[in-house]
């Protein structure tokens, strides 16, 4: 049997366990990490009127609904040019 060249992961340490965040390189590597809070600035909340039975079909599609309403108003934005 051929001898695995992996490293095998210490007692008490699987190879999913996070690494200790309180050691001095992962500090320095969280403290310059850029701290990102909210939403995404690039959309703007709006309220919108739509029909019942659009809206519902929008809605049955699965998470993301909003998102493909958003991409169907620029299909329809890039048809009209």
């Amino acid at each position: 049997m051929a001898e695995n060249s992996k490293t095998q992961p210490s007692p008490g340490q699987g190879p999913d366990d996070a690494p200790d965040l309180s050691q001095a390189l992962w500090r320095e590597k969280l403290d310059a990490a850029p701290v990102r809070v909210g939403r995404p600035k690039t959309k703007v909340s709006t309220t919108i009127r739509l029909d019942q039975d659009v809206l519902e079909r929008f809605r049955k599609t699965s998470p993301g609904w909003q998102s493909r309403i958003n991409a169907a108003l620029r299909d329809w934005l890039a048809e009209k040019g």
